[in-house]
């Protein structure tokens, strides 16, 4: 009779801890309805506070858009970095065409630069380089030029068109050597 008495003691003692437990956390949650409504966090009050300040809301929405764009930029900008561009010419050859206009190309450009002007790239651009497999880097001032003269290259069948991103303002930032007329 010893051992049930004993289980049945147990589960009384289970059945009491348990329930003073449960009781507690049933007073935690209570609480915690009590002083959410306190403070004004009720469904109304919460929409009301959106309303209230949807202009700090448009605010913060705003300066993270803007944040943001410089990450999308680089993202979407298809180009090489001014280092690669110096790999691809030392190692691979890499032919350099510069799409800028001639007086943009007279005033500075990399010293190796083959000139041929975007708008008679289609034209000249067999003439100035025929091994389609070579390596080909186009270059303007800002890389929104090169851009549109790799897709042309492309369309063409070079292979291995590249432009050099952010053009010649990033080769100078990079401070990699430049020719002018002399």
């Amino acid at each position: 009779m010893g051992p049930v008495n004993g289980a049945v003691n147990w589960r009384a003692n289970w059945r009491a801890n348990w329930g003073v437990k449960i009781c507690f956390l049933t007073k935690i949650a209570a609480d915690f309805r009590m002083s959410r409504s306190a403070y004004g966090f009720t469904k109304g009050n919460v929409l009301n506070f959106f309303i209230e300040n949807w202009m700090l809301f448009a605010l913060a929405l705003a300066s993270g858009t803007l944040l943001l764009i410089p990450v999308f930029q680089g993202a979407l900008q298809s180009g090489l970095s001014p280092a690669l561009v110096v790999q691809l010419m030392n190692k691979e050859r890499g032919v350099v065409v510069d799409v800028r206009t001639l007086a943009e190309y007279q005033a500075e450009r990399i010293a190796s630069a083959v000139h041929v002007e975007l708008s008679e790239l289609e034209a000249k651009l067999p003439q100035v380089l025929k091994n389609k497999s070579q390596a080909l880097i186009l270059v303007c001032e800002s890389g929104m030029r090169s851009i549109k003269a790799q897709q042309v290259a492309q369309k063409l069948g070079y292979e291995q068109a590249h432009s050099l991103s952010g053009g010649m303002k990033a080769w100078k930032e990079a401070t990699l050597p430049t020719q002018t007329q002399s």
